[in-house]
């Protein structure tokens, strides 16, 4: 009996839909449709470089519009259904399924010890991004993968980059950038949460994270950013994770915000998308707003600002200090906190407009 194990309808171990709903097999089947290649994405950083990183799945689809498109990350929740065939968590069993295949090509996007083992020992006809060296370091699979690389290295390069991430991750694939966007899920309508969607929502990312706390803003900020939106007429809304829920509920309480606890990711989402603008420092939420092409206004301190592609949806706000891009984690001077609470407010103006 003939198989077609190539149809992107076949599983190996199960009945295919068009079996399943109309009793065919692959010998006279009229809806087999044949991927001509495999290939494997390797990113597996945590949300927000997942998020970031979907730009290359337009000129991946472009380049190969019938290929298998694998992606194994550990966090699966920011790779997008609509334009890869299999998501997989970083595991053992996944990674023994991988080893036992052949890929056409694989684009590691990973320094990590692990991803660059991981690309190392696959077989493939095409290796980009990154693989491993002689001592088990990092190293690129090609020339095109060396800026990326090399400004990982050494700071003063790192500061003196003018590239976005979005290119530098489009180039070491490869592929001539042109500001490919972000690729994400539609948001799940089912969560409503009783806005009212007359509001002129603005959406409030006070945390960090729990290993940024230079990128901190300051409570006394932004309560007085909630109290003065309230003033002018629009709804703050907090958003943010379980590290920050006690300063979020703190900020809620004594700015008078809306603040829905901590949610799964799903839901969190939903809430940023009706928000008209979110203001955030550099942390998943900021990608989302990205994604969701809403108006953003970004407080940066440590980052090189080139870093960011906002793809004309918002500004970038910082400090006027002379060592903005220390890339510092800890530092005894929070500058951040000295953006004045009134150029923030007036950004927003400036982006949304008046309520």
């Amino acid at each position: 009996m003939k198989i077609n194990n190539d149809c992107i309808y076949y599983k190996g171990d199960k009945p295919c839909k068009p079996h399943k709903e109309k009793g065919y097999h692959c010998s006279d089947c009229p809806e087999y449709i044949s991927f001509e290649q495999q290939i494997l994405i390797i990113k597996l950083g945590n949300s927000g470089d997942v998020l970031r990183s979907t730009p290359i799945l337009h000129l991946i689809r472009k380049s190969f519009p019938n290929a298998h498109i694998t992606w194994i990350t550990k966090t699966v929740e920011f790779v997008p259904k609509s334009h890869v065939d299999t998501i997989l968590k970083w595991n053992t069993d996944n990674i023994l399924w991988l080893k036992a295949r052949k890929f056409e090509i694989v684009y590691n996007l990973d320094k990590d010890r692990e991803a660059i083992a991981l690309a190392s020992v696959l077989k493939t006809n095409h290796l980009k991004g990154y693989t491993i060296d002689e001592w088990g370091k990092c190293q690129p699979a090609d020339e095109d993968a060396t800026h990326k690389w090399q400004t990982g290295l050494w700071d003063d390069l790192c500061i003196a980059n003018s590239k976005s991430y979005p290119q530098e991750i489009v180039e070491l694939c490869g592929f001539p950038y042109n500001k490919e966007t972000y690729i994400i899920d539609p948001p799940d309508s089912t969560y409503r949460y009783g806005i009212d969607e007359t509001m002129k929502l603005v959406g409030l990312n006070p945390g960090s994270g729990k290993d940024s706390p230079t990128e901190l803003w300051g409570e006394d900020n932004w309560i007085k950013l909630c109290k003065k939106l309230n003033k002018g007429g629009y709804t703050p809304v907090i958003v943010g994770n379980e590290y920050d829920n006690e300063m979020n509920m703190r900020i809620s309480s004594r700015g008078r915000a809306l603040y829905f606890g901590v949610k799964p990711i799903k839901e969190l989402i939903t809430i940023i998308n009706s928000c008209e603008l979110v203001v955030t420092s550099a942390t998943m939420a900021m990608h989302v707003v990205i994604a969701l092409k809403k108006k953003l206004i970004l407080l940066n301190n440590i980052y090189n600002k080139h870093e960011f592609e906002l793809y004309g949806v918002g500004t970038i706000l910082e400090p006027d200090k002379p060592c903005i891009g220390c890339y510092k984690n800890h530092c005894e001077e929070q500058c951040l906190e000295t953006i004045p609470l009134e150029v923030v407010y007036n950004e927003i103006v400036n982006l949304i407009g008046l309520p």
